[in-house]
């Protein structure tokens, strides 16, 4: 049976395809295009610079490299239409409606878990092999696919999959869930790959220097469209005025810097009103809540919701996951109720449900 590697031109997909070549599988290479990294390089300022991001010109050429070496065939494959429409747009939309997006999870729903499986299948090859950190395992007693964390925690990639289908986990293999980073590393050099001591990129692959405003504004001159007027009140939590701002997008819950407001003590972005345009300010205390709620659910270990549960729930990437409470709140809304106060929770962030190391599911915070 033949299986496709998603290859990314990092140390760590790359180090996939060896493996499973060495194991004596029959292997077909898949890089997918997603953005033209230069195209916005001459609106706003924005740099050219691409050290350091995923999916840039060079990865592609890393990857065919791998793959040369390994003699597999390998393709690049073209979804920068898709990758806008399902990624780049509702990204820029979310930050002026003053929620702060994933599009990492966009796009592993969208593109890395979707579109390349119909890419593979066509191809004929029945799975897909990524370099993600996680585990996957199907249990027979519950009839499902269970996605796991791996054994590196701090490589643990889960909360980014938590949208991923029964199918998709069905036909995907994740190889580094069992072993930690330096592992692979060293792996990679046995297997005399040229990139094992390649960087991890650690920026968002269409955002150079993580200057969303500067992209946002960049993206919609370049689409001929004004950036909406959504400058209003910064407020405190009582509601008095504390000076102004210049718009929305330019802030997230939990933010401190570049507020543009004077205060003797630390100030910080406690919630965002759009339809108002107002932020709110207050002290690092005002950001701790109690609950949240989370919609467009996707359940993996259970098929769905039957009354209370218990769980730990992870509020962003790098959070400690927390004891809660979930329970039905909407045909398609859990209401998330947590044991002890949790900081920033953010509207257009992802709620992932842990049970140990298991993933329960998870949905959007609104």
């Amino acid at each position: 049976m033949t299986i496709a590697v998603a290859m990314s031109g990092g140390v760590d997909s790359s180090t996939v395809a060896a493996m499973l070549k060495a194991e004596g599988h029959e292997l077909v290479g898949l890089t997918m295009q997603l953005w033209n990294q230069r195209r916005l390089a001459d609106k706003d300022g924005m740099p050219e610079q691409v050290q350091g991001r995923c999916c840039s010109i060079d990865d592609v050429y890393d990857a065919r490299r791998v793959a040369e070496t390994l003699a597999i065939p390998y393709y690049v494959v073209n979804h920068q239409e898709r990758f806008e429409r399902d990624v780049i747009r509702p990204f820029v939309d979310e930050y002026l409606a003053g929620r702060t997006p994933i599009p990492c999870s966009l796009c592993n729903n969208h593109l890395k878990f979707d579109q390349l499986l119909l890419t593979a299948r066509q191809i004929g090859a029945e799975q897909i092999a990524t370099g993600h950190y996680a585990r996957n395992e199907y249990d027979p007693q519950r009839g499902r696919w269970i996605l796991k964390r791996p054994a590196d925690a701090s490589k643990d990639q889960t909360y980014f999959l938590f949208g991923l289908t029964q199918e998709q986990l069905s036909r995907t293999l994740f190889p580094l869930g069992g072993f930690t980073k330096p592992e692979v590393r060293e792996l990679a050099h046995q297997y005399g790959l040229a990139l094992a001591n390649k960087p991890d990129s650690q920026e968002i692959c269409f955002i150079p220097g993580g200057d969303y405003k500067r992209f946002i504004d960049a993206y919609l001159e370049e689409q001929g469209e004004a950036v909406p007027d959504t400058a209003g009140e910064l407020v405190s939590v009582g509601g008095q005025s504390r000076g102004k701002h210049d718009g929305v997008h330019h802030f997230t819950v939990g933010q401190r810097k570049g507020l543009g407001v004077a205060s003797p003590t630390p100030l910080y972005v406690i919630a965002i009103d759009h339809d108002r345009k107002q932020v709110t300010v207050g002290a690092e205390q005002e950001l701790m809540r109690n609950s949240l709620r989370a919609r467009r659910l996707n359940w993996i270990s259970i098929a769905g919701l039957q009354g209370e549960m218990r769980a730990q729930v992870k509020i962003r990437h790098r959070h400690e996951p927390a004891w809660a409470t979930l329970r039905q709140s909407g045909e398609d809304e859990v209401e998330v109720r947590f044991d002890e106060p949790v900081r920033a929770v953010t509207p257009g962030q992802a709620a992932v449900f842990y049970g140990g190391d298991e993933v329960i599911g998870g949905g959007w915070i609104v």
